[in-house]
């Protein structure tokens, strides 16, 4: 009989009379299992029982049911690994429960939940603590999206008309039963249904709906994408109200509209963006003043004074919090008609502004700055290729065509310099992360990827962002007023401490402690991989090793960028908080900051800073999702050929590797046939018994694509070259490797990895890190 029949006969023994003790004997005679082999199962499970808090075992040695109430509970937000068991986030002071596959009470990713602690944290083994969930709060889920399947060869029960196929990574283990109460689709349909029914203790792998939409066919283009749309719950129309509010909205400025704000028309302001950008939201100028200081102002777009509170519109964009950008489409936050309409700042047309106009010395230091409502009209709409063609290869060509441009282009370029020295003198880390566009068809397929360059143009409208946004945040934190600022705190030092092992493994040396970061140590370990194999994955780690930026009503500084007040001011159009901003401005503008006006937004800040904090990392999974759904989409059509890569991490079940153009996948260990190989978690590396090769962070390899898997979004590889790999003698000094030792020839182990319950390829059920990432797990660069 199974282990867990065993329990679930125990346990009900137990909960039929919850107040009485029953000793080991008596619960074995009540389940028939009086035997002596039998009797030796009964203990262990009674023991397992135990341990985990299911049961109670008094002074006398008798057993009783445990009752969830006697303990201390915690609330949190359940994160569901596919494979079945998850962690419990409750808050940033207390550490992530570890939730086995048992103890989930079927919770899905997302919900809310109640957890009580069944072991505590190991502090000599970094172990987190385990705990058990015991309530389910809020289920974060309650539509899903996918292709509606209907097996002919399969009796459904009554009342099901057939099942969705769920590309949902941590959805994939269950299954979705279709009831007849709602739409009757036709297979090869993409539906979004509501959820009547979720798992429980009694069908613990399935949900249960009702079709209520038809999205389209799985064969139809860009469904792929608009299926990510719906599971992440991103609206894509406009409702008529707001529609309606729109297209009162005058396209061209009044004079009405000029009343009270300075008249900047006559100064020569340019936009600098994408060839393909059309929301144009911020113009630059910057000239040399007469005492040798620089003059630099920020004109963003007053989109403010077009999206007033109380109204459809501004409900709307606070409820979507950001745009969205997907691979081959944008998703607003603001209705296109104001977007790229009067809300862009389109060249020689007058415009709206919020202006950010800053004195600085040589040094970078702003020494005085004045915010304030303007008109403007930009004298040219820039690209980044232009002005890199001006200020890096000095192509004679553009420079005829903007001659008159070109000496303020140039001092821009030098205040940029100025701005960035300043910067990296405080410590402000400088990433040079790589970032992918992949290139599709007119039906969505994925044709090409290729790296998006940052050139000095790029950095410069950077630079000068970041000096708009510092310089507002500074401003309203002096005057303690009501506030949402842009906030990056500490990393965590655990955190830090798993980053400087790995770092140690690479041989790069750290001069600091964990518990101690400062933003100066980080920016030196980028300087000394700078230009080397390993720089990218220096670069993913730490980003992974560091906190999440958020909104915040407290002023908190940002780790990242060394600046110790922080906001978003410049870009209203696609970020609901600069559109905040803009409306504080004004409002203490107009109203003072006595106590009466401190009031007024004191405590719908708070709110506004976790909903869009919520709505941008809605949006940044979105973005991931699509990105690593289209990655694995391109290299399907690039099966069974060799590719250099880089080993990117390293774990006891294999090697995550990365290619030059992003893309990252999986070296199963079960793939790695020509040794047996050990996991060396203290070296983060795995070691071939025999031959004593070695694979570590930032090692160049070769790789042959043999499998994909476009619905997970799975990469597979293979290893080429062995025999070209390092050695080492640590499996020696060490004198074992991590238990978890693989041989390529090990029939469990064969074929292509999977991670659902029941098939080939199961890992170690409490492991932390063998999830499975596609693609770089890490944020696109926000500032």
């Amino acid at each position: 009989m199974e282990n867990n029949i065993i329990k679930e006969k125990i346990l009900k023994k137990l909960r039929e009379s919850p107040d009485r003790d029953f000793q080991a004997q008596e619960i074995a005679e009540a389940i028939a299992m009086t035997t002596a082999v039998q009797f030796k199962f009964v203990v262990q499970a009674l023991a397992q029982l135990e341990h985990d808090k299911e049961i109670r075992l008094n002074q006398n040695g008798a057993f009783t049911i445990a009752k969830d109430d006697s303990l201390p509970k915690f609330e949190g937000v359940f994160h569901a690994n596919e494979r079945g068991f998850g962690f419990v986030t409750v808050d940033v002071e207390t550490p992530d429960f570890f939730i086995n596959p048992t103890q989930t009470m079927a919770a899905l990713n997302g919900d809310e939940v109640e957890v009580i602690m069944l072991r505590e944290a190991d502090e000599k083994t970094g172990r987190g603590p385990e705990g058990k969930v015991v309530g389910i709060v809020k289920h974060s889920i309650e539509q899903v999206v996918g292709e509606f399947e209907k097996d002919s060869s399969v009796q459904y029960e009554e009342g099901i008309i057939g099942t969705i196929k769920l590309k949902d990574r941590k959805l994939a283990r269950y299954t979705f039963l279709v009831e007849d109460k709602g739409l009757n689709p036709v297979p090869g349909e993409v539906i979004l249904a509501d959820i009547t029914a979720y798992p429980d203790a009694h069908e613990p792998g399935i949900l249960k709906g009702v079709a209520k939409k038809v999205i389209g066919n799985v064969n139809d283009p860009g469904i792929d994408i608009l299926q990510v749309v719906y599971q992440h719950d991103i609206p894509t129309k406009f409702p008529d109200e707001v529609m309606a509010e729109v297209d009162k909205i005058p396209d061209f400025v009044t004079e009405s509209e000029r009343i009270g704000r300075v008249d900047l028309t006559n100064q020569d302001l340019v936009t600098i963006d994408s060839i393909e950008s059309k929301d144009l939201d911020d113009a630059v100028t910057a000239w040399k003043m007469e005492n040798g200081n620089y003059h630099l102002g920020v004109h963003i777009a007053d989109v403010s004074h077009y999206v007033r509170t109380g109204t459809a519109l501004n409900d709307e964009a606070f409820s979507r919090g950001t745009s969205v950008y997907l691979t081959d489409r944008v998703i607003p936050m603001l209705p296109h008609k104001l977007s790229n309409g009067i809300c862009s700042l389109n060249p020689k047309v007058e415009r709206l502004a919020m202006s950010c106009e800053m004195e600085i010395d040589s040094d970078g230091n702003v020494l005085n700055h004045k915010i304030f409502p303007s008109v403007i009209k930009t004298t040219e709409r820039m690209t980044y290729i232009a002005i890199n063609k001006i200020l890096e290869s000095h192509d004679e060509k553009t420079m005829a065509r903007y001659e008159n441009l070109v000496p303020m282009f140039e001092t821009m370029n030098e205040l940029h310099k100025i701005l960035l020295k300043m910067r990296k003198r405080r410590g402000a880390i400088e990433f040079e992360d790589t970032e992918a566009k992949i290139i599709v068809d007119e039906k969505g397929h994925p044709t090409d990827i290729q790296l998006r360059e940052r050139g000095t143009s790029e950095r410069m409208v950077e630079s000068f962002m970041l000096a708009a946004n510092e310089t507002v945040a500074e401003h309203f934190n002096h005057l303690r007023v009501p506030f949402i600022y842009r906030i990056h705190e500490t990393p965590k030092a655990e955190k830090m401490l798993s980053f400087f092992e790995a770092l140690s493994s690479l041989g790069i040396e750290v001069s600091g402690s964990s518990n101690d970061v400062k933003p100066k140590m980080l920016q030196t370990i980028l300087k000394k991989v700078a230009g080397k194999p390993e720089e990218a994955m220096v670069s993913t780690m730490l980003l992974r090793s560091m906190q999440q930026a958020k909104y915040s009503d407290q002023p908190l500084g940002h780790f990242g960028l060394g600046a110790e007040d922080y906001t978003h001011f410049t870009s209203p159009i696609r970020r609901y908080p600069d559109l905040l901003v803009h409306r504080l401005i004004r409002f203490y503008e107009q109203n003072g900051i006595d106590e009466e006006s401190r009031e007024e937004y004191k405590q719908e800040i708070p709110e506004i800073a976790l909903h869009s904090s919520q709505m941008e990392r809605r949006a940044i999974d979105a973005e991931r999702d699509t990105d690593a759904m289209k990655k694995a989409e391109y290299m399907a059509d690039h099966v069974g050929e060799e590719f250099d890569a880089v080993v990117s991490s390293v774990t006891k079940f294999g090697m995550f590797v990365g290619l030059p153009n992003t893309v990252e996948g999986l070296i199963h260990i079960s793939e790695m046939k020509d040794d047996y190989y050990e996991y060396l978690e203290k070296h983060m590396v795995l070691v071939g018994r025999h031959s004593k090769r070695t694979y570590r962070i930032g090692q160049p390899i070769r790789v042959k694509l043999v499998n994909v898997n476009v619905d997970q979004k799975e990469v597979d590889f293979t290893l080429l070259n062995p025999e070209n790999a390092p050695k080492t003698d640590l499996l020696d000094k060490s004198g074992q490797g991590n238990s978890n030792r693989r041989n390529g020839n090990d029939k469990k182990y064969q074929g292509n990895h999977k991670y659902d319950n029941g098939k080939k390829g199961q890992f170690k059920k409490n492991d932390k890190q063998h999830g499975y990432r596609p693609f770089k797990d890490k944020l696109k660069k926000r500032h």
